[in-house]
């Protein structure tokens, strides 16, 4: 069988790599961003050169849905066309180009958590179980009949480097599981039940904002979630920003008197700070112009 793959994040490359592995199809093209377009996915990944090692033709596309692209589409004519990791809307053209049969993936146990951002979603609710999802698209967002599912555990302590990393062992997997299957002429996915659906909003990197004035797991969990590959948990001090990678509870933060956001101390692991319930967080990897913590009695807040 032939497909397009169109994509530009580290879920494209991994299945880019599924379809090299798969003794029954084909790919007619892979299709991805234009590197003046890259700042649009902060977990871009360059898929030309992969492709292009591979024999593959790439196509550099800035709309999915313009009629340029839309006539690409035709004249390829392949069995099926695989999003994955791209950020706009496949519309009605678009999929009746394809065939109807455009295959989505989506990092959440559909039906719940449709939508965007749900890797830091995620770990914001919570969630002690997730999923990496094949679905196939249609004319709402994140609708689709589901080809298959992979279920794991998300850690107290999961990241969303972590768990990013889980997301993309469970999507080979997948691809390997269901690619064979759509080989042999089996395209029956099941229907989502809608009862269960819940909707993630986008989140911007402005989101990334500490309120120090929250508990301290609630500040370490935005931490976790806004961490690598996207832009960062942030503070300020003195109007210079503070980008806030890792933290980890402070021992005995009950001993210290602070106001929320007050730097506590400093030592050659990092720095505490002071939050909104009383205890504290220990911030063990951070991101500042000159490399240098806050200094003690220092405080942290809005800019």
């Amino acid at each position: 069988m032939q497909a397009i793959l169109i994509g530009a994040v580290e879920g494209s490359r991994v299945a880019l790599d599924a379809f090299l592995r798969a003794p029954d199809w084909r790919l007619a093209a892979v299709a991805t961003l234009p590197p003046d377009l890259s700042h649009r996915h902060s977990d871009f990944v360059d898929l030309a050169a992969p492709a292009a090692a591979a024999g593959v033709d790439t196509i550099f596309v800035r709309n999915v849905n313009s009629p340029e692209f839309i006539d690409t589409l035709d004249t390829l004519a392949a069995d099926m066309v695989f999003v994955i990791g791209w950020s706009q809307l496949c519309g009605p053209a678009f999929r009746a180009a394809a065939g109807g049969r455009v295959v989505g993936y989506h990092p959440a146990p559909l039906p719940r958590l449709r939508g965007r951002a749900v890797i830091p979603w995620t770990i914001l609710l919570d969630e002690k179980i997730t999923a990496s999802t094949l679905f196939y698209i249609d004319e709402d967002v994140d609708s689709g009949d589901i080809l298959g599912q992979r279920f794991f555990h998300v850690a107290p302590d999961e990241t969303a480097g972590s768990l990013y990393r889980k997301h993309m062992a469970a999507l080979a997997d997948l691809l390997d599981e269901t690619l064979p299957r759509l080989a042999r002429g089996n395209m029956s996915g099941t229907v989502q039940d809608p009862r269960f659906a819940t909707w993630a909003t986008r989140r911007r990197p402005e989101d990334g904002r500490i309120d120090w004035n929250r508990p301290a797991h609630e500040v370490q969990r935005l931490i976790r979630a806004a961490g690598r590959p996207y832009p960062g948990a942030f503070s300020t001090c003195g109007g210079t920003r503070i980008i806030l990678w890792s933290a980890e509870p402070a021992p005995a933060a009950d001993r210290h008197h602070a106001v929320p956001g007050q730097v506590l101390a400093r030592s050659g692991e990092g720095f505490t700070v002071r939050c909104g319930d009383g205890g504290a967080l220990v911030i063990t990897e951070w991101e500042t112009p000159d490399g240098s913590p806050p200094r003690p009695h220092s405080i942290l807040g809005a800019a």
